[in-house]
């Protein structure tokens, strides 16, 4: 049954994925990329792993969806066509080439569930042993995302803060742009 689920999950995001790329209107394609994030938080439930779902969830589907929307809305008009002078085959190699390299880096992975995974027999019994010592935080699982992959939570605020500042800065010169036109016409009358 698992299996099913997740071939039907990857059929659905190759379908989105052509979609994404098929499609010439921006709005279409932001609403498509949010489908194809929200796909893969379903992902990695059945892949069980519902932090990293919750996270791609409200990143990916949530705040990104909205900061391209608000993108959109910024710029002339959101439903232009997208440019089609020359479609660039290079992109589509380097993301087989990507994608290959992927699926070959998984090869090693050790089985879903595997007990004596060096993750279950080594990661996480010292995180279990050793980490309400080392970070003085009762909790584990904040002690974890804080301490032990702070770094990690760290690059991902850093991201979504620069997406949101890029868009804040695209608003800017939009209103920019909107009171010199203003000027311009009431200088002309």
């Amino acid at each position: 049954m698992s299996l099913m689920l997740n071939l039907v999950l990857l059929v659905f995001l190759l379908v989105m994925a052509i979609a994404v790329l098929k499609t010439k209107h921006l709005f279409a394609m932001a609403m498509l990329f949010g489908l194809y994030s929200l796909l893969v938080a379903g992902l990695f439930v059945v892949l069980d792993a519902p932090d990293v779902a919750f996270t791609e969830a409200a990143v990916g589907t949530g705040i990104s969806t909205v900061l391209m929307l608000v993108t959109l809305a910024s710029i002339k008009d959101g439903h232009e066509a997208v440019s089609s002078t020359k479609r660039k085959i290079g992109p589509l190699i380097i993301c087989l080439v990507m994608g290959g390299l992927l699926i070959f880096g998984t090869h090693d992975i050790a089985k879903l569930g595997e007990i004596h995974s060096p993750p279950n027999d080594q990661v996480a019994a010292y995180y279990i042993t050793q980490g309400q010592a080392e970070t003085g935080v009762p909790n584990l699982v904040t002690a974890v995302l804080a301490s032990y992959r702070g770094f990690d939570t760290l690059g991902e605020v850093t991201v979504v803060l620069t997406a949101g500042i890029g868009v804040l800065l695209l608003l800017g010169q939009r209103r920019k742009i909107h009171v010199k036109k203003r000027g311009q016409t009431h200088d002309d009358q």
